[in-house]
């Protein structure tokens, strides 16, 4: 297994060298409204969310209105974590999701204690945050230790590309990632990767900002997306670029039906998504059986 899982990751990762090779030079994809050759995507985004990382969290509750929090609670209450869990959560650098995922465990711990249950779980619970950009994840741990946590075995602080993973085949229970699948130039292999490392049964959450169709809603919508997003990321961050690029990926990213056929193809099972306030967020989901 070990063998073969090796062998596996060598050839994710000569896969990633070939496609930015001379071979592929010309090829293009998406940054923002932006066409870019697909090694040049690589270093925008990672340029863009080095610039965001030290004001991402004051940035998430000013744009979301602070209704982020409450969507990464829906994620992870369908996540419905347990004790002695490995969960991987990806593009998840400052922590909140892992955080999240820590303390619903901790939840279900203190229960069964309440009602005279045994717990020998505490050694064996690992959440892996893993993240492409190490300025999201100096966020992260700078957070795990106002929390407590810097010295916590159970949470593992991982410097990692989503879509080549370095964790073994079958060997996680859950993989989420929130706001972060947009980002990555190759949506498929991403999902590949998920499918890969999670075992039978494990499950995949994505939480991400999607279509809004609802006609009034849209206008409204657009407005504030292209218009006043940009303008808070200026006057808060002196940043206004990233977060017209953060915008113009959203409207790139592809729509809640497509994205569900996406995690279909890459073999998931039940996959089903969760509109999340008139769709401007979606929550999919999807069974490795």
């Amino acid at each position: 297994m070990a063998i073969r899982t090796r062998a596996r990751i060598l050839t994710n990762r000569l896969q990633s060298m070939f496609l930015s090779s001379s071979f592929l030079h010309d090829h293009a994809t998406s940054f923002g409204y932006k066409e870019v050759g697909e090694e040049e995507k690589s270093k925008l985004v990672g340029n863009v969310f080095s610039s965001v990382a030290p004001n991402y969290d004051l940035m998430n509750d000013l744009m979301s209105v602070g209704l982020h929090r409450l969507w990464k609670d829906r994620l992870v209450s369908k996540l419905a974590p347990f004790p002695g869990m490995k969960h991987l959560d990806v593009a998840g650098g400052t922590g909140d999701i892992a955080f999240r995922v820590l303390e619903s465990i901790n939840g279900v711990k203190r229960r069964a204690l309440q009602d005279g249950l045994e717990d020998n779980s505490e050694d064996e619970t690992r959440v892996f945050v893993c993240d492409i950009n190490p300025a999201m994840l100096s966020v992260g741990k700078k957070h795990a230790i106002e929390r407590g946590l810097g010295e916590a075995q159970s949470l593992v602080w991982v410097e990692g590309d989503a879509e080549a993973l370095t964790f073994d085949d079958d060997s996680m229970d859950g993989y989420t990632i929130a706001f972060g699948i947009r980002n990555v130039t190759h949506i498929e292999r991403a999902l590949a990767e998920a499918y890969r490392v999670l075992k039978r049964g494990g499950r995949f959450l994505c939480l991400e900002l999607s279509h809004v169709e609802v006609p009034v809603f849209k206008q409204i919508y657009d407005l504030y997306s292209f218009s006043i997003i940009p303008a808070i990321g200026e006057f808060v961050a002196g940043d206004r670029d990233s977060y017209q690029y953060l915008v113009e990926s959203i409207r790139r990213f592809p729509s809640q039906e497509k994205f569900a056929q996406m995690i279909a193809d890459a073999r998931f099972q039940k996959v089903e998504y969760e509109n999340l306030i008139g769709g401007v967020v979606a929550i999919h989901s999807g069974v490795k059986l």
